[in-house]
């Protein structure tokens, strides 16, 4: 039940803000305190989060050691803005980024600060690809989602994304994702396009992907087709991009998604989480052969946002042992084994399971799409927050915390199974 006081509260975003708010409309509450994998509402209400801001709070919310080493540093008057100044946390960052993350995994990259979000890192990787190859082209996949910028649209899929550029979006190629089409050939077609002649294909700069489609549908792809892309770049002298925004640091289980595939992307985009604590903050990282730019041929008012890197240096803590990774890997299988539960006790939903981690969905099957929308809603009334995915909405998405423990996981899950009871029986 919405109370005065929200609805009042509601209607001043409805009056003053933007048509184009979204989650304020999904989720119509007034919220104002957060801790962990919960969230309270001004009414005292809690929540669940399974939401963890699309991704951009890995480690939850106000994490205590981030909190205090940001407080510390505004309280000793650090610099809080310095464009791509030399200070004192940046190198701080920069270093340990090389020794906790690099390093241990054989990862040689210059690490870039473009601006501070996903799609600027996106649109720094499509830059750098085609000044290092000399090429325009860049191969996307259906379903990909890299950010809303254009550069970033235009190797997106999702049609409603892309109409809103109001331009044509030129220069790229989309080719079948590895789930798109039921026969498993799209290597196969992707292959041809390549080899064939008469394809009609100018040879790339780049292709670009997600290990993992999180807003296309938790579309995984198997480590065997990652594999095979990365020789199609080798072959086609072509650089294999891979957006890590929302699949990376720890999200699927390790820090970067594509490690357990053992491929090594010439270019990895990184936002959203690498700030540690919601802050915004993106890095690209470039090999090293490929790092040509000239000074200040990318940049940003705000790529230097030392808060954001002062918890992110923090955050690089809970890489320097397996504790986190192994706690991710072993709470993933919970939640696997539960969304496997669910589709067989409902077969109603004709569902799938997809995902790989804390990356995971449950995609109501061919009309019974509107499902996933209704069973948020009533999650959400419930206590959960947890939000829909895919081309037609049709996934249920858990992107929880990593940092979540096992009660607040369960009891989420146990939230989302009465939700979809209620909605079936309804």
């Amino acid at each position: 039940m919405v109370t005065t006081k929200e609805k009042n509260s509601m209607e001043t975003f409805e009056k003053h803000e933007s048509q184009v708010r979204s989650y304020s409309r999904s989720f119509p509450k007034m919220f104002n305190k957060a801790k962990g994998h919960k969230i309270w509402d001004t009414d005292g209400k809690e929540y669940i989060d399974f939401f963890a801001g699309a991704g951009a709070l890995n480690y939850g919310h106000n994490d205590d050691k981030m909190k205090e080493k940001i407080v510390e540093y505004i309280m000793e008057d650090g610099i809080s803005h310095s464009l791509d100044m030399g200070t004192v946390v940046r190198a701080k960052f920069l270093e340990k980024f090389s020794e906790v993350i690099l390093k241990p995994r054989k990862l040689d990259y210059k690490v870039m600060f473009p601006g501070p979000t996903g799609t600027n890192t996106v649109e720094s990787a499509l830059k750098i690809a085609r000044k290092v190859t000399g090429r325009t082209n860049i191969i996307s996949f259906t379903n990909a989602f890299h950010g809303m910028t254009l550069g970033s649209l235009s190797v997106t899929g999702n049609s409603f994304n892309r109409d809103g550029a109001g331009v044509p979006l030129n220069n790229t190629v989309p080719m079948p994702y590895e789930t798109f089409m039921d026969d498993d050939n799209s290597l196969d077609f992707l292959k041809s396009y390549l080899s064939d002649t008469g394809s009609g294909l100018d040879l790339p700069a780049a292709i670009i992907l997600e290990t993992v489609q999180g807003e296309g549908g938790i579309n995984a792809a198997s480590f065997e087709w990652l594999q095979e892309i990365e020789k199609l770049c080798r072959r086609y002298d072509m650089l294999l991009i891979v957006d890590d925004v929302q699949a990376g640091c720890g999200r699927t289980g390790t820090f970067f998604s594509f490690e357990p595939a053992g491929v090594k992307p010439d270019i990895v985009c990184l936002s959203k989480s690498i700030g540690g604590y919601g802050l915004p903050m993106a890095i690209t990282l470039i090999k090293p052969e490929h790092d040509i730019w000239e000074p200040g041929e990318h940049n940003g008012t705000f790529r230097g946002n030392n808060m954001a890197i002062v918890a992110a240096t923090e955050a690089l803590t809970y890489w320097e042992n397996d504790k986190l990774a192994n706690s991710i890997q072993e709470k993933s299988k919970v939640i696997k084994t539960r969304f496997e539960k669910i589709v067989k006790d409902y077969p109603e939903l004709n569902a799938t399971t997809r995902g790989r981690g804390f990356m995971r969905g449950i995609a109501c099957g061919e009309g019974k799409e509107d499902y996933a929308g209704k069973i948020c809603e009533k999650a959400f009334e419930k206590g959960l927050i947890i939000e829909t995915a895919g081309p037609s909405g049709e996934v249920v998405k858990f992107l929880g915390p990593l940092t979540i423990d096992n009660e607040g996981l369960n009891k989420g899950l146990d939230i989302l199974e009465e939700a979809i009871e209620e909605v079936l029986n309804n």
